[in-house]
């Protein structure tokens, strides 16, 4: 049985304590952390441009092809172009993708908030004012309106580099100057 254990009376029992590198469930580690997220471009340049103007630094670049690779993916024989940016704390990552071959053979960059599979990337920022004008002039648009969610968050998403869906997120309890609620 997953995530539990038997005790000596046949009954099952869950197991669970604390650890500083995961959640242990019975002998079982579970997930450490999340190491990045991946999204397919077809410009790696200009998405590196917006996420580097939204704050994330450019760690790398690399081509990454051959039937090692493609064992991972299922796609066989590939070539591709990757390059992995980290958000300013280190935690989180972002891996660009420009598939050279195979090619490309779904589109779901202007899929609705609704539609099922990948939604959105949300960052924290310090100033959603000041990161949107930024952002704007790399091509951002917004997709409703900023809104601030009572005294905790002013929330908002964008479509930013070829239509990729990107929400923003700025914590009022980290500005002395945060706007009353509308």
């Amino acid at each position: 049985m997953a995530g539990g254990r038997h005790s000596g009376d046949g009954s099952h029992r869950e197991s669970r304590q604390a650890s500083h590198s995961g959640i242990r469930i019975g002998d079982d580690m579970a997930v450490k952390r999340m190491d990045n997220i991946g999204i397919v471009v077809e410009s790696l340049d200009d998405a590196i441009a917006f996420f580097t103007e939204l704050g994330l630094k450019l760690e790398g670049r690399a081509t990454i092809e051959g039937e090692w690779a493609g064992r991972i993916t299922g796609l066989g024989q590939q070539r591709v172009e990757i390059a992995m940016l980290a958000t300013p704390d280190g935690h989180g990552r972002l891996e660009l993708s420009r598939f050279l071959a195979p090619p490309v053979i779904a589109d779901h960059r202007n899929a609705p908030v609704n539609a099922l599979g990948y939604l959105r990337v949300m960052f924290a920022v310090d100033n959603l004012d000041d990161t949107l004008v930024r952002l704007r002039r790399r091509g951002a648009q917004l997709v409703g309106e900023v809104v601030q969610y009572e005294k905790v968050y002013r929330l908002c998403y964008i479509r930013g580099p070829e239509g990729l869906l990107i929400g923003l997120a700025e914590d009022l309890g980290s500005r002395s100057d945060s706007p009353e609620p509308r």
